[in-house]
């Protein structure tokens, strides 16, 4: 049994899979690291020294045959058509992994083609960016995330265990589970805030095509909760398609509980309702990236004068601290400030304020 990857092939170099490359580089594991991509982006993987040999979807299954881990880091469709080949090539003690958003159907097909010591362990890294490619490739992205696996019933111990303290190695928080449940908790805390916030966003525009004004006066809270309506549909096309029912059959308990809530405004159940929501998000834990990534926001009190935002902005420019997002807060409730500006990361957020607060800026994190 082979306890660690020397020779590792990686299915997509884009932002997971150049970011796990890159991570993976960096801890020293590895001592073979090849890419399966389109040529444009192999060309680039090879000559910014991201993979040490580069080889076409056509050349895959001569490098299946001789890979150690095989990382499937492509859409969840892509990830089916390869399984077959990958099973088909793959050599007795090769560990083959995914990165794929759901589960069931990937592990589904996978207890059909692997076996005779070809083992398949699913996987979900709960992490992410706005950006995408192989530019946006980090190799801190994995840093602690928790990271999903999912082995098949089958899989021996010792395997599973070399797999998860690989990732550890880059800072994940690996947490095991079987893919049903990791669907139907990826469908209510992931999925279902997805199509909730598309919907939220295309029922207030149907009210601001007669008035102009809500749009106009959506800002805040709801921007906060609408961020991830912005996220394209490429992105959602398969998560939809491969989870639907487990979305639905949480959309239609949703939809239960509204009609329920209707009935709180009649008496005093309401303020229980709010304050039990309260004390349940206070729970959520703050340390850990999970499905959906977060912002890390810092409010800023400014003059109103002129150019004000592009000092800020250059200022944060000249370090590299990427500005995520930005907002004028016009109603001042909670946050206090004058400007909410957004980072990718915590460091980013703690980096800025000192930035801005050694420059005599009013910062702090919220």
């Amino acid at each position: 049994m082979r306890m660690e990857f020397k020779k590792i092939c990686v299915v997509g170099t884009g932002l997971i899979g150049a970011s796990l490359i890159l991570s993976f580089k960096r801890k020293g594991i590895g001592t073979l690291i090849r890419g399966v991509d389109r040529a444009d982006v192999l060309e680039k993987a090879l000559s910014s020294g991201l993979v040490d040999e580069a080889f076409e979807p056509a050349e895959a299954a001569q490098v299946f045959k001789d890979s150690d881990l095989i990382l499937l880091a492509v859409t969840i469709e892509q990830i089916l058509e390869y399984l077959p080949l990958v099973a088909e090539c793959a050599a007795p003690g090769t560990v083959v992994t995914d990165v794929g958003s759901t589960k069931a159907r990937i592990v589904a097909l996978s207890r059909q083609l692997f076996g005779n010591g070809r083992h398949f362990i699913g996987g979900h890294p709960m992490a992410g960016s706005e950006k995408s490619g192989i530019d946006a490739a980090d190799p801190y992205l994995f840093e602690n995330c928790f990271y999903i696996l999912t082995p098949l019933p089958d899989t021996p111990n010792q395997v599973v265990e070399t797999l998860a303290s690989t990732l550890q190695l880059i800072g994940s928080k690996v947490l095991i589970m079987d893919e049903e449940t990791h669907d139907r908790i990826a469908a209510a805390v992931s999925h279902l805030p997805q199509i909730l916030a598309v919907c939220l966003v295309n029922f207030v525009e149907k009210y601001n095509r007669e008035q102009p004004n809500y749009l106009k006066l959506a800002a805040g809270g709801f921007r906060d909760m609408t961020r991830i309506a912005s996220s394209p549909f490429d992105l959602w096309q398969d998560i939809c398609k491969t989870n639907s029912q487990n979305i639905i059959e949480h959309l239609d308990d949703l939809i239960h509980e509204l009609v329920e809530f209707k009935e709180y405004f009649y008496g005093d159940e309401l303020r229980h309702q709010f304050e039990r929501a309260a004390r349940t998000r206070l729970s959520i834990p703050k340390d850990t990236k999970g499905f959906l990534n977060p912002n890390y926001d810092i409010s800023l009190v400014v003059e109103d004068k002129p150019g004000i935002i592009a000092a800020i902005a250059t200022a944060l420019a000249s370090e590299n601290i990427n500005i995520r997002d930005i907002e004028v807060l016009k109603v001042r409730l909670l946050e206090g400030g004058t400007l909410r500006l957004s980072f990718e990361t915590e460091q980013q957020r703690t980096q800025a304020v000192k930035l801005l607060s050694d420059k005599g800026f009013l910062a702090r994190k919220i």
